[in-house]
């Protein structure tokens, strides 16, 4: 929280909901063998093979938004379950596809019934999944999701250097 803030910032507040949905969809998927990270590449997959789409774990990745190296790591835990199969891509032979197995369909099915009672139970508050505050707050969401971030730039202004802020 900030000094001028008379309650918790709008980035400690979006820290403690990813948190508490980080934890409630890891205890929902835990028992068919799933982490929140795993899940969210398998679910991912399942709606891009519905879409006709086999994608590389670079696609993937851009995708979830997570690091390619840690699909990369993510798909071979996943593979060793046999929930995935990685392939090499006929077009390029430097990147892999990804596509479910039959079990790793079924397990997905699961997850994301799972994961869908988890949302309704969050969105309850909002007036449910398909009610006009929760179809604004997504619109907020993806505003920001959408807005680019990167790390402020030093000044290099002479007066500061040496300085600890």
């Amino acid at each position: 929280m900030s000094k001028g803030s008379p309650g918790p910032t709008p980035g400690f507040l979006v820290w403690r909901l990813a948190n508490k949905w980080r934890v409630a969809v890891d205890r929902a998927v835990a028992p068919l063998g799933l982490t929140h990270a795993q899940y969210s590449l398998v679910a991912s997959l399942h709606a891009m093979q519905r879409a006709g789409e086999r994608p590389s774990q670079r696609r993937l990745a851009d995708h979830t938004g997570l690091e390619a190296l840690y699909v990369s790591k993510l798909a071979r835990a996943l593979e060793s379950a046999g929930l995935i199969e990685r392939t090499r891509d006929p077009r390029d032979p430097r990147a892999v596809q990804l596509a479910l197995t039959e079990r790793g369909q079924d397990v997905t099915r699961q997850a994301i019934t799972l994961v869908q009672e988890l949302l309704q139970q969050l969105l309850e508050p909002l007036g449910g999944l398909d009610a006009p505050r929760t179809r604004a707050f997504t619109d907020e969401l993806t505003t920001l999701l959408d807005a680019p971030l990167a790390p402020p730039v030093p000044d290099n202004d002479e007066s500061t250097q040496g300085k600890t802020p």
